[in-house]
């Protein structure tokens, strides 16, 4: 029995069948409550709690913070209890956890419950994405590429959705009613994807004598060390325009074109991480990690070196186009080599870099954002050139021994060469 025929016999044996589009639907909404709405709403009301809610900018940054180190305690969860990442009950439970920490928003004016609630919000977060994007990457495996890809997509439809929300009321209510709004569709989104099943629990995988697993093929820690590094930088630089992008366009350009261009950033970031994949037919991983790189860095650093609307506007379609492919790619690439939890240690190393990103501009923003978001570009850059030495020697074959044991159908052991050098 072959690897992709012993991978859909797991798939079969771990639960209901789910129809792929519909495993990608209910994923596509956990990580739009989690990360579009969780997480990144807070971005175009940010604005709107400096201006009512006598939010400074530094204290703006805290929140940032907090919310940040939550998402880095969630992932840490990850990696200590794999376990959490095959619960349909946490997935579930942080759902709720997460809907509530948003709902809870408006009912105060203290920045520490705020630095509270923004702290549970990203453990929830991280909690989401790793469960959501574990059972995608395993369930969705012996598929085409594009569909995780559309799941990833789940992120934009999120930040779309919730910054037209905010765009809308902006005009006609307040920062409150923003929060509420918000904590509405997370709820929505939640329903959606209630019944999504989690990775299944790892089958039993020995040798028929040694009970012991075997496996052969190059050593991918080199190459692991160097995608972490990528990654990490990615977390530090992507995050300040996260954060960041919509009050440093509202200095230069009128009020409407942050939100929008938040909109933008979602509605182009809905198709993108499929398009990636799709891209991955031609070039290697290692080659569209770069390339996403250097294309979002450009994105990042427009808005400060180019005022006005169009500017803004062209700003927010590459951020958009390539921050959900530069994960997708990221953690894709981390599968194929096979590293023991790499969506959670990837994920770990991304949170901790978005601790910082935050913390490292704070001291520039007393002069408004543009240099932040310089930069945030140069460290986007760093990231672009760790990523390169992927190229020298990339593993794009990896061959696996895998033998008969228990919770195998009876089959000869055999070496099948596993072509996974696609996302």
């Amino acid at each position: 029995m072959n690897l992709r025929t012993q991978r859909r016999f797991a798939a079969r044996s771990s639960g209901p069948v789910t129809s792929p589009w519909t495993h990608v639907a209910q994923a596509a909404a956990a990580l739009a409550a989690g990360m579009g709405v969780g997480r990144f709403v807070y971005t175009p009301i940010l604005p709107l709690m400096h201006s009512q809610a006598g939010l400074s900018s530094a204290a703006g940054a805290n929140l940032a913070t907090a919310n940040y180190i939550g998402y880095l305690g969630g992932a840490l969860l990850g990696i200590a209890l794999p376990a959490l990442v095959r619960s349909p009950a946490i997935l579930r439970g942080s759902l709720i956890v997460l809907t509530g920490s948003l709902a809870a928003m408006p009912s105060t004016h203290s920045d520490t419950v705020w630095i509270v609630l923004r702290l549970l919000a990203g453990l929830a977060s991280a909690l989401i994405f790793v469960v959501a994007v574990s059972s995608v990457l395993s369930r969705l495996r012996d598929h085409p590429a594009h569909l995780p890809g559309w799941a990833f997509g789940g992120v934009g439809a999120g930040i779309a959705l919730s910054g037209l929300l905010v765009l809308v009321l902006r005009s006609v209510a307040d920062w409150q009613a923003a929060w509420w709004a918000s904590a509405a569709l997370a709820a929505v989104f939640a329903a959606v994807s209630w019944n999504l099943r989690p990775e299944a629990a790892p089958a039993s995988d020995v040798g028929p004598t040694t009970g012991t697993a075997r496996r052969t093929g190059p050593r991918t820690h080199r190459w692991f060390a160097a995608l972490f590094a990528a990654y990490t930088l990615e977390g530090i630089g992507y995050i300040v325009a996260g954060t960041f992008l919509v009050a440093a366009i509202e200095q230069s350009s009128p009020g409407w074109a942050g939100s929008g261009a938040w909109v933008l950033v979602g509605l182009a970031a809905v198709p993108s991480s499929a398009l990636w994949a799709r891209l991955g037919r031609r070039w290697s991983r290692p080659d569209l990690l770069g390339a996403a790189l250097v294309i979002q860095a450009v994105g990042i650093a427009l808005p400060a070196l180019t005022g006005g609307v169009t500017a803004a506007l062209i700003s927010a379609l590459l951020f958009g186009a390539t921050f959900l492919g530069v994960s997708t790619i990221a953690l894709a690439a981390g599968t194929h080599l096979r590293f023991p939890r790499s969506v959670a240690l990837l994920t770990a190393g991304y949170s901790a870099g978005q601790i910082l990103g935050p913390l490292v501009v704070t001291p520039l923003l007393h002069h408004g954002y543009h240099q932040a978001l310089i930069l945030a570009a140069l460290v986007v850059l760093t990231a672009a050139g760790a990523s390169a030495v992927l190229r020298i020697g990339f593993p794009h074959h990896i061959a696996v021994v895998r033998s008969t044991g228990p919770g195998w159908p009876s089959a000869p052991a055999e070496a099948t060469p596993v072509r996974t050098d696609r996302p």
